[in-house]
């Protein structure tokens, strides 16, 4: 297949850049709801993650790109009722607020779960021996409206761990891979379930059905949009689909026209971008960086665009870690140039800072300014009112005194 566009490393970072929505932030006044909907329907998707060291994952890719916006507009796009409501959850990239538009093009994925395919085997499994439960499950849901698992729960002692379900939580996790129920709201964390039809639009839910090409089609058109260039694997994980699928699909968009192939400098595999690409002139965002961003989820990709090797030291035994337990990657000027373990200390008032390492080689003076101004700003948006650091490396003494000069 020939390539019939070639861009440089520096180029295919700014797209993706630019794709991602690293364009600049504005005034929290400015801010409405129009920006939070455009911003998702650009990225098409927000990891959920329950670690709330700093702040639970799904909040923080907004303010890396918008700024200082009221997380209550996330929480009403997500969970409210009426017009306001413009997010789903479900699978995704893993569990996922996905904006409504997008519904018809999981329902495919939906369908395959019905037929236990691509879900958990566990999961599968509960579903063929099972379906009593899930029956029973299903007709309390209809009853009586949206619930949580929990209440629902006939067994007498507490839960454990997710492979420690009990019956009537894999019912529903098993109905909501299915399609048959949805996520309604949520209490705390946890998840409230209804019937898709008392959740999600009718002139959604009344749309005519896709083919699973098509909506595939759909959802890898969505990848090269918010990627701005990718490989096979980084346009297929996006989505999670399946390789075999992928690959059928993008052959098809590349015959139609709907996709070009084209090589980035350095990269072993053909890429992949849409038809008149746009490379900005540069991209010179700040922006500290969930762990879960849609910019750095695919670790291989991070390493190909930004040589920036990043693994969650989370489940990592202490004396084990090298960068710390909840690492924010910090943007600046096109490179990933540092890596900073926070946490928000609530109960204290602060955001505290653990860590500081600089990736070679090193911020500059006005990168460490811009480092500080971040976290000034990020504690100032999660309501914090200072900025601790608790490490003593040069890297940290250099962040003290950014700190002094911006008057934190």
């Amino acid at each position: 297949m020939p390539a019939e566009l070639s861009f440089s490393l520096k180029q295919a970072r700014r797209m993706a850049l630019a794709a991602q929505g690293f364009s600049g932030r504005q005034a929290p006044a400015q801010i409405k709801a129009a920006h939070l909907n455009r911003l998702i329907g650009r990225l098409g998707v927000l990891q959920i993650d329950s670690v709330n060291a700093v702040v639970r994952s799904h909040y923080l890719p907004l303010f890396s790109r918008l700024g200082n916006y009221s997380p209550l507009m996330l929480e009403q796009a997500a969970w409210s009722q009426g017009r306001r409501r413009t997010l789903f959850e479900y699978w995704g990239h893993e569990a996922s607020l996905l904006p409504m538009a997008l519904y018809p093009l999981m329902r495919w994925r939906m369908q395959r779960a019905q037929q236990g395919q691509g879900i958990y085997a566990q999961m599968a499994r509960f579903g063929r021996e099972q379906q009593a439960t899930i029956q029973r499950v299903l007709a309390i849901v209809e009853r009586q409206g949206a619930l949580g698992a929990g209440s629902l729960s006939t067994r007498e002692e507490r839960a454990g761990p997710w492979w420690d379900w009990s019956e009537e939580k894999h019912a529903l996790e098993w109905l909501f891979a299915a399609g048959l129920v949805t996520v309604a709201g949520r209490r705390g964390f946890e998840r409230l379930y209804d019937l898709p039809e008392r959740v999600i639009p009718g002139e959604i839910l009344q749309q005519a059905s896709l083919t699973e090409a098509e909506a595939q089609r759909g959802l890898l058109l969505h990848s090269a949009t918010a990627l701005g260039v990718g490989t096979e694997k980084d346009l297929r994980d996006y989505f999670r689909l399946d390789p075999t699928d992928s690959r059928g699909r993008l052959a098809e968009l590349v015959e139609d026209g709907q996709l070009l192939v084209c090589r980035v400098q350095g990269w072993k595999q053909l890429a992949y971008c849409l038809p008149e690409p746009k490379v900005p002139r540069n991209v010179p965002a700040s922006a500290l960086l969930s762990p879960f961003d849609s910019l750095i989820w695919e670790r291989s990709r991070t390493e190909r665009l930004f040589d920036f090797r990043y693994r969650l030291e989370i489940y990592t035994p202490q004396h084990k870690r090298v960068y710390g337990y909840y690492v924010l990657p910090f943007l600046h000027n096109e490179r990933i140039a540092a890596r900073i373990d926070l946490r928000a200390e609530r109960a204290n008032g602060r955001l505290a800072v653990h860590a500081v390492h600089e990736e070679e080689p090193g911020l500059d003076e006005e990168g460490m300014l811009a480092l500080a101004l971040n976290l000034r700003q990020m504690a100032a948006w999660l309501g914090l009112e200072q900025v601790q650091l608790n490490c003593q490396s040069p890297s940290a003494a250099r962040l003290r005194r950014a700190m002094i000069h911006i008057g934190l």
